[in-house]
């Protein structure tokens, strides 16, 4: 018994020292970044690389203000370079390098170089950079992202509105419990909020959440998302605090029929409005004696041309002064028999 119980205990040491080098090379896979210099100037360059990404990944490289590894970038892109961001896409071994020209960010140092995934792989990894020069304020105060916890599932509330049907943003609220599980009370903390539509990353926003979690305690947290006029279809709505996502939540957004009824009804509107005008003019360049009968009014009848079929004879009306005359109509006046002609009646 004793010996099974040593050789079983030999194996599972095997497994484990077997099992080790494989943790260590996974660890090794996860995304990095290095830079070829830690301090630059505006107007400089410095060379981006990295290893360990998905292959063929799209990633952008920003310099950005206000932020820290730990922390992330304060205020999201608002806080970045990002006219002079640029775009690098990750070979099949999982590496890149791109040149990056350093600029200044709208916000003050601390600064990073901000490297995050676009499409397919949405990992971000920000690096130490020095832009000299570069004015340098503190960061606001925080107690450390790790000291908040999602303690509840998050629900999205709210409810569209007519003028949504019509193309208008549409609006929510991420509802979510967080809990304090540090030392110190996190005051009035910063959150970036972002919503994805597709295979795209999430473009993130800074929300402030007003308030105080005191250790141990629990709060209910909303933060407020919107969408771009016009915006329909399913999206995922990312709520990060300390530079990890601790949201995300799904949104279908319909269609705004209103906007396709509208251009149905120009469709219809316009061309009977350039129908009627049109009518307008034919009716003003038309000559007088042609022109068309207005509506409600009956059209004049023409006499009936003699010879052409039965009809009523039209009888002229008397002038003042003459006397009226009858007309047989199978008699003409010089055809008429008068008092003094004779009849072949009685004739010998």
């Amino acid at each position: 018994m004793t010996y099974l119980r040593t050789a079983a205990g030999a194996l599972l040491t095997a497994l484990l020292l077997a099992l080790l080098p494989a943790t260590g090379a996974t660890a090794a896979e996860r995304p990095g970044v290095a830079l070829s210099k830690s301090e630059g100037g505006k107007g400089g360059e410095i060379t981006v690389s990295g290893s360990g990404w998905k292959p063929g990944a799209l990633l952008m490289l920003l310099v950005c203000g206000r932020a820290t590894p730990d922390r992330g970038v304060i205020g999201g892109t608002n806080s970045c370079a990002n006219t002079d961001g640029r775009a690098a896409t990750v070979d099949a071994k999982g590496a890149f390098s791109q040149k990056l020209p350093v600029a200044e960010p709208p916000t003050p140092c601390p600064c990073v170089v901000h490297v995050a995934g676009v499409t397919g792989q949405q990992d971000v990894v920000d690096v130490v950079f020095t832009v000299a020069g570069h004015p340098t304020a503190p960061l606001p105060e925080s107690s450390g992202p790790g000291s908040l916890r999602v303690l509840t599932s998050a629900r999205l509330e709210g409810s569209d509105g007519v003028l949504v049907w019509f193309g208008a943003p549409a609006r929510r609220e991420v509802v979510v419990t967080l809990g304090n599980l540090g030392q110190t009370a996190v005051k009035d903390p910063v959150f970036d909020i972002g919503t994805s539509h597709g295979v795209f990353a999430p473009r993130y926003e800074e929300r402030q959440w007003r308030g105080t979690i005191e250790p141990g305690r629990k709060a209910l947290v909303k933060l407020p998302v919107e969408l771009t006029a016009g915006a329909h279809g399913d999206y995922q709505v990312s709520v990060r605090y300390g530079g990890q996502v601790i949201v995300e939540q799904p949104w279908g957004v319909g269609r705004p029929w209103g906007v396709t009824l509208f251009w149905l009804l120009l469709a219809v509107v316009v061309p009977a409005a350039l129908f009627r005008v049109g009518m307008a003019i034919v009716d003003r360049v038309r000559p007088p004696g042609r022109q068309r009968p207005r509506p409600g009014h009956p059209r004049p009848r023409r006499p009936r041309p003699a010879g052409r079929g039965p009809g009523p004879v039209s009888v002229p009306a008397a002038t003042a002064g003459d006397e009226p005359t009858a007309v047989l109509p199978w008699f003409t006046p010089d055809s008429a028999p008068s008092e003094n002609s004779p009849t072949t009646k009685g004739q010998s």
